[in-house]
């Protein structure tokens, strides 16, 4: 059985539940979500709940509830089931943008303490796809922390490491064998007590294997990878909160065939710090590392401290999240605008009449 500090209650959400503290409401954490239903975890027990429709929708797609949300439930004493009345403001968010042509934040899950972003040591392996992977989860606001799944199948271990350092610039990497249980030691400081790790990876990595090892049995099917691609079947349909046996949390999450970017305008700086160190020594603030005198960045290219292909990856992320700022701003406002009408319509519905 768990208890709200085990389920990862910091203090700025008991700050942020106060206000709702008495009138049979009870705080919880989203464990999992389906066909409008969320099963919640709270002091009490399991709790299933739906979501009223002031709050469904009152509230952007991004505001909605999702797994690892802190939430304020009503519900009856020894009852099992209850409803959302507020998400609790988030301490972390790991979002991309929905898939289609709709400008539209998708938040995968809530309130991580660290994002394992889980590469294949086989067909799987691309830096490239590091890199991108780095954007959003720094962008989440969590430790993101990249983990080489299969490496009892990799026949040079040593440079796939050395790749994915340079991909990762300064964040951690740890190649394991979730199938052979080798390497798993270096990923249990991060799943302490009260902590939650989401895993984030492409179909066929490793996560669901991952998930088993860490938590310690089968909790989650697992599937074979096709040899022609390297690539695996969806074996995990939805987001869920499994218990840790040193006491925290595995959030793993289905495969991501195309991660979109969601994110600030600073966020490829931070996930990309070793060319964001390096442009600090241009001569021009503004430099565009194209041939400018006296180009820090030209010169590491030069001397070979700095690959070419990571600063082209830089400016092909920077300039897609450039163009999704413009777009989002679009988004924001009509956001606003649906929010305003939901205000005015509510108000007319409950305007006394006479």
């Amino acid at each position: 059985m768990w208890d709200l500090e085990t389920l990862g209650f910091a203090t700025s959400f008991a700050d942020a539940f106060r206000r709702f503290e008495g009138r049979e409401r009870v705080p919880g954490r989203v464990a999992a979500s389906g066909r409008g239903l969320h099963v919640v975890l709270a002091a009490e027990g399991e709790i299933l709940c739906s979501v009223p429709g002031r709050l469904r929708h009152g509230a952007s797609a991004g505001e909605l509830p999702v797994t690892g949300d802190w939430v304020v439930v009503a519900a009856l004493p020894g009852e099992t089931r209850g409803t959302i009345q507020a998400v609790l403001p988030r301490r972390t968010a790991l979002s991309r943008k929905a898939a289609g042509e709709a400008t539209r934040e998708q938040v995968l899950a809530a309130n991580v303490d660290a994002v394992f972003l889980v590469c294949g040591l086989d067909r799987d392996f691309n830096p490239r796809r590091i890199e991108r992977a780095l954007v959003v989860a720094r962008g989440s606001g969590a430790l993101p922390v990249v983990v080489l799944n299969k490496a009892d199948l990799c026949d040079d271990l040593g440079r796939h490491l050395a790749a994915a350092r340079a991909a990762a610039a300064g964040v951690p990497v740890h190649a394991v064998s979730s199938l052979a249980g080798e390497g798993l030691e270096a990923l249990f400081p991060y799943l302490g007590r009260g902590r939650t790790v989401v895993l984030l990876g492409s179909s066929g990595a490793g996560k669901s294997t991952l998930t088993n090892r860490l938590a310690g049995h089968d909790v989650q099917p697992t599937g074979e990878v096709r040899t022609a691609d390297g690539r695996g079947r969806h074996t995990t349909s939805r987001r869920e909160l499994i218990p840790i046996p040193a006491g925290g949390w595995v959030l793993d999450t289905p495969g991501i065939r195309e991660l979109q970017l969601w994110g600030g305008e600073d966020t490829p700086a931070s996930a990309f710090g070793d060319v964001a160190a390096l442009a600090a020594g241009c001569r021009f603030a503004d430099c565009g590392h194209l041939g400018e005198p006296a180009c820090a960045v030209r010169d590491a290219i030069s001397e070979g401290r700095l690959a070419e292909d990571r600063l082209e990856a830089f400016r092909k992320l920077s300039r897609e999240l450039e163009r999704l700022e413009s777009r989002q701003e679009g988004w924001r406002r009509e956001e606003e605008a649906r929010k305003l009408r939901t205000v005015h319509r509510q108000g007319r519905r409950f305007r006394p009449r006479g």
